[in-house]
């Protein structure tokens, strides 16, 4: 799940399109013949060792947008999709990456002996002076003393650019960070426009060596610097759709999502192997189930580069196509075996067809699913064009979330299995040939209470 925040356009006035919409009636007892049926169809079919196995796959090697590994998925997304019978296609797209190109340290004139990472959007240069620690660099804390030297900043607790900021503003010439207490690696770290210093990271026990260091002697240090910056680079999208009996047509489309890629160096086996196998795991179910609504399985590239593919996929769709897009459903991180209850999210904090349908189907398959309010993953795009969207995903997210120990031994078999039932049923509720079913008493339950959960991620 990308970490990046999402404008919130509704508040600056912008008026979203229509989809069409199936709402509740007020319906009678469910006929439990058709309910038995249903069950049969879908939610028994649901395999939690398939979906096990399907992260355990992906989650061998990390699948950062523009990568190899994120290529390998993608091949296997689409072998999949495709032995499932249905139309796929591979939709690639150009996004800018950034390159870190080369960083050196060096320290009293000897090369610095460990690893040392290009802070994203840092300027080329090199730069020597005296090296100053300052702390975590809060504001009030950056001596005037740090003016015209390196600052050497422990990662934590205020941002990046506040950080930088805060000794530029004190006359810096350059910044050396090292990571926070409990992390491992020096894969971290972003400038923003006008921090024109370079800035580079270290792990954190080589940061302390120099805290320690600093103690007893005066160190220059010099900091360099080279051939960073932007580059184009390719992710992809994989969309299978699934046409409905020609029959029984109705014009509607329901999509399934979900996120391949991972964070650079990260397995990603919850963010979103998981979801990836949940979608996999419909789009086989499904496969033989007979329908009244076009289906689309998909999963998108660059979520965690600021949900690049969704936003790709969206712009590519035909006004008559987003017209006739009923619900979309996005599961990202739904099987950590440390991470909270299920939720649904949308943007607007506001219930939709999607959590109507994800709370009926959870009170069948579980217990009620509450719903709140976040615009963090690939639901928004579909959201802003008008389109009923909801993420699922446990809440609040598990210790792990964007690190190396993202793996498939923090999986869950039953939230995996849980979640994807309940998606699932959610979506055989529309795409079932006797639909608009929520309007058909005779197979769909009654519509539930479910509350607004004011939940942190």
């Amino acid at each position: 799940m990308s970490k990046k925040a999402i404008p919130f356009m509704l508040a600056a006035g912008l008026v979203l399109g229509s989809a069409p919409a199936v709402t509740f009636a007020d319906p009678p007892a469910p006929n439990e013949q058709a309910d038995h049926a249903f069950d049969n169809k879908v939610i028994k079919k649901i395999s939690a060792e398939r979906l096990y196995e399907r992260v355990d796959l992906l989650s061998k090697q990390p699948r950062e947008a523009g990568t190899q590994g994120e290529y390998d998925a993608v091949q296997y997304i689409k072998s999949e999709f495709e032995s499932y019978g249905y139309e796929t296609e591979v939709q690639p797209f150009t996004f800018q990456a950034w390159d870190g190109g080369t960083s050196s340290i060096s320290v009293n004139g000897s090369d610095f002996a460990g690893d040392v990472h290009t802070f994203n959007g840092s300027v080329n240069g090199t730069v020597e002076a005296t090296l100053e620690y300052v702390g975590l660099a809060y504001a009030g804390d950056v001596p005037d003393t740090v003016s015209g030297k390196i600052a050497l900043i422990e990662r934590g607790e205020i941002s990046f650019y506040e950080k930088i900021q805060n000794v530029i503003d004190k006359g810096a010439v350059g910044v050396i960070m090292f990571n926070r207490e409990g992390t491992e690696g020096n894969d971290f770290g972003s400038t923003y426009e006008g921090q024109n210093i370079p800035a580079v990271a270290i792990d954190r026990e080589a940061g302390l060596s120099l805290v320690n260091q600093l103690q007893s002697e005066e160190v220059t240090a010099e900091v360099s610097v080279q051939d960073a910056g932007p580059i184009d680079q390719t992710s992809y999208n994989v969309i299978a759709t699934m046409k409905p009996h020609k029959n029984k047509d109705t014009g509607q489309i329901v999509t399934v999502g979900a996120h391949h890629d991972s964070v650079a160096g990260g397995p990603g086996a919850n963010d979103d192997a998981s979801g990836v196998s949940g979608v996999l795991e419909l789009a086989k179910i499904m496969a033989k189930t007979p329908t009244d609504t076009e289906l689309r399985f998909m999963t998108f590239g660059a979520e965690e580069k600021g949900l690049l593919g969704s936003y790709h996929y969206v712009s590519t769709l035909k006004d008559d196509e987003i017209n006739r897009i009923s619900a979309h459903f996005q599961m990202d991180m739904i099987g950590s075996r440390d991470s909270g209850d299920l939720i649904m999210f949308t943007p607007a904090g506001e219930k939709n067809l999607v959590t109507d349908l994800g709370a009926s189907a959870g009170a069948r398959v579980a217990e009620v699913v509450e719903y709140g309010q976040l615009g963090r993953s690939d639901h928004v795009p579909f959201y802003l064009e008008g389109i009923p969207a909801a993420l699922f995903i446990h809440a609040p997210l598990e210790p792990w979330y964007h690190s190396p120990q993202d793996t498939l031994d923090k999986i869950s078999k039953e939230k995996l299995k849980e979640t994807t039932q309940i998606v699932g049923a959610a979506v055989y509720r529309i795409a079932r040939p006797d639909t608009p079913a929520l309007e058909n008493a005779r197979v769909a339950p009654g519509p539930v209470h479910y509350e607004f959960d004011d939940r942190p991620l």
